[in-house]
């Protein structure tokens, strides 16, 4: 795989460290999650990854991290500002500066927080809806007429965090791999959202497409147009419909009419492919179509409109869509895939693979790093490592 033999360090956190460092260990990477002795983790993104649980505050403990660390390829810090360096471990530590070489000059240490480094906000708590209102895209989001809506913590956390830092750590293996030095990966989850949202942002900022401008909830991809929208059907399920292209408009509109009940219109009106770009007709088509798909199961609007172009699909539940995917797996599947033609595709596992218990591989992972059976116990005893036995691993 694309990263196999490099090794991976992950302190242990929520959401985006975890997502990024998912990320490098489906494409192979060896990854150690460093977890707190005894605390407990509700993190699910461990697939392929093991766990040290070890407490840098005591002080054998921050030697074995240290050890680990100026072992490793990647660190990912998901900490606030200065975290790592009150611990003892910050960047200048394996990476050297001006005045002494580093303990690990060609690590790269990518660090991951919610707002900019030199911003106002720099030493604030938040989550992926600050983030999110910070960057702007969030008063562009569909929603009511009061307020927006937020996507759940898709695009802060995952999105401009875990798969933005991910992006940064291959960029600066790319870099190492041409000039042999380390690198510091900076990701903050407001400018990554940013950057993910440049379509958006770039519309509105510097309009150049009429896809955007005007309030929102009036635009092509909010909400606004009839024809880029969620309907709810007969039986409370729901249809999506994206045909913005008129080709698909047409093949859309249609079949729609052809599929509602016989003598069905609004008032005596039926739409045609005419009333597309006529905002005057939004409101008409919007009922129309919403009065219209309520007349009929979502299983049914599904088969009017499978095999044609008219860019319109069923909401599928998770299990549906579990059931639907071309991997067979029940669990999302790492993408996208490198492969070599014929070579097995991975698969994403099982549910135990979703669970990992801090310290499960504290023993195995510390005894590689050299320590002996003594040293181990003097340090749980010190409360610098916790150690889960094998019988605890599967509880």
């Amino acid at each position: 795989m694309a990263l196999s033999g490099l090794k991976v360090i992950e302190f242990a956190g929520l959401a985006p460290g975890p997502f990024a460092g998912l990320i490098l260990a489906d494409n192979g990477a060896s990854v150690i999650r460093i977890d707190r002795p005894s605390a407990p983790s509700s993190d699910i993104l461990c697939r392929r990854k093991r766990s040290a649980a070890i407490n840098p505050k005591i002080p054998s403990g921050k030697v074995a991290l240290i050890q680990l660390v100026s072992s490793a390829d990647i660190l990912i810090d998901p900490f606030r500002p200065g975290v790592m360096e009150r611990l003892g471990l910050g960047p200048e530590v394996f990476l050297g500066n001006s005045n002494s070489p580093g303990l690990n000059p060609k690590l790269i240490y990518a660090r991951m927080v919610g707002f900019p480094r030199t911003g106002p906000h720099k030493d604030m708590a938040g989550h992926d809806i600050n983030y999110l209102a910070l960057s702007g895209v969030l008063s562009m989001l569909p929603g009511t007429a009061d307020k927006p809506c937020f996507p759940l913590n898709l695009l802060a956390d995952f999105g401009g965090g875990g798969l933005t830092c991910a992006l940064g750590i291959l960029l600066a293996l790319i870099e190492r791999g041409s000039s042999g030095r380390g690198q510091v990966v900076d990701a903050d989850m407001v400018s990554g959202t940013r950057y993910l949202s440049s379509f958006p942002l770039l519309g509105i900022l510097a309009p150049a497409s009429p896809m955007f401008g005007g309030a929102r909830g009036s635009h092509l991809l909010d909400g606004g147009a009839p024809f880029y929208d969620i309907y709810t059907c007969q039986d409370g399920r729901w249809m999506s419909v994206g045909c913005l292209e008129p080709t698909f408009f047409k093949a859309f509109i249609e079949a729609f009419v052809k599929a509602v009940p016989h003598g069905f219109t609004l008032d005596g009106w039926t739409p045609t492919v005419d009333v597309q770009f006529d905002r005057n007709e939004w409101p008409k088509l919007k009922e129309y179509l919403t009065k219209g798909f309520a007349t009929r199961r979502r299983d049914y609007w599904a088969s009017v409109f499978h095999g044609t172009d008219a860019c319109t699909l069923p909401v599928l539940t998770p299990e549906e869509a579990a059931a639907l995917d071309s991997s067979s797996s029940p669990f999302p599947v790492a993408h996208p895939r490198i492969v070599t033609p014929r070579a097995a595709i991975p698969h994403a596992g099982s549910a135990e693979s979703l669970t990992l218990r801090p310290g499960q591989h504290t023993r195995e992972i510390l005894t590689d790093l050299g320590l002996k059976d003594a040293q181990l116990e003097e340090m749980e005893r010190e409360g610098a490592i916790g150690i889960v036995n094998a019988r605890q691993s599967k509880l």
